[in-house]
């Protein structure tokens, strides 16, 4: 056998990429659809709240004058105002009311999407026992018995966190308003993601879960007014709010059996949390 060679080789390896360039090559441009795409959705958006703000700002100024010439008739016709026309002016008067706190409620509406985030340490339990005072309050002679359990310190900007208390508060009261003992349960729990989970429980009217996709869009009702007053934007709100905070909202409930809102908030350590922990 003759002895190995010294001489320098060079071994060439080939393989073919075509298929991974292609599939490369798909992924780049589909990214960039979905880029597009997501800009695209962000200018619709910003051009609704726009419009929306801008169509409810201008509202308020023929809804003035029709106040005002209410105003001015009553003033007219003074006592020779008969029963009809009396009934004719307060249908003017109080639909007039309506459409301006629709327009507010559109404005809060917009503004809860346009606005930057304040963050800071946000005290859940205090915001809690504020919104659970403001729903209570007025409703005299009834019998609300409250159950607020411990809940933890957050990561958010504290008014948008105290609307959404007082939506889902102010909700549990008013859809209880035919118990005899209304029952309303706040609690909170670590979510399966890690993050903390919020729930607002009562023994109210509830709803068909069928409609369950409509609560939470903007003028949705799943009741008549005549039974439980409202403009349907509450729970729209809510689920803008928590939504820009990286949480979610959902709920349960059965008709007659009460309802069960839930919302979500990403759980952040928080210095200083009650009993000196962010958990629960």
């Amino acid at each position: 056998r003759e002895s190995e060679s010294d001489e320098p080789a060079l071994l060439l390896t080939a393989s073919d990429v075509t298929v991974r360039a292609l599939t490369e090559q798909k992924v780049t441009e589909l990214n960039r659809q979905l880029e597009g795409k997501v800009a695209q959705i962000s200018d619709i958006n910003r051009e609704l709240e726009a419009f929306s703000y801008s169509v409810s700002h201008d509202l308020r100024a023929p809804l003035r004058h029709i106040a005002g010439f209410v105003r001015k008739l009553e003033q007219h016709l003074g006592e020779q105002v008969d029963d009809k026309a009396a009934h004719y002016i307060a249908v003017i008067d109080s639909s007039a009311q309506r459409m301006a706190q629709l327009i507010d409620d559109l404005l809060v509406f917009s503004r809860l999407g346009r606005g930057p985030l304040r963050l800071q340490a946000v005290d859940m339990q205090s915001l809690a026992e504020e919104a659970r005072a403001l729903a209570e309050s007025g409703q005299v002679g009834r019998r609300i018995v409250w159950t607020i359990e411990a809940l933890p310190m957050v990561i958010g900007d504290a008014n948008m966190l105290r609307t959404v208390w007082q939506n889902l508060l102010g909700n549990a009261v008013k859809y209880t308003g035919k118990c005899e003992v209304a029952r309303i349960e706040v609690s909170a729990q670590q979510g399966r993601q890690g993050d903390y989970e919020f729930t607002v429980a009562d023994n109210g009217a509830g709803f068909d879960m069928q409609y369950a996709d409509k609560l939470f869009g903007v003028f949705q009702r799943l009741h008549r007014a005549s039974e439980f007053p409202g403009n349907g934007i509450g729970l729209a709100n809510v689920r803008r709010i928590v939504t820009r905070h990286g949480g979610r909202v959902w709920a349960e409930a059965e008709p007659g059996q009460g309802a069960r809102f839930h919302f979500s908030l990403p759980a952040i350590d928080v210095a200083g949390a009650r009993n000196g922990e962010s958990a629960i």
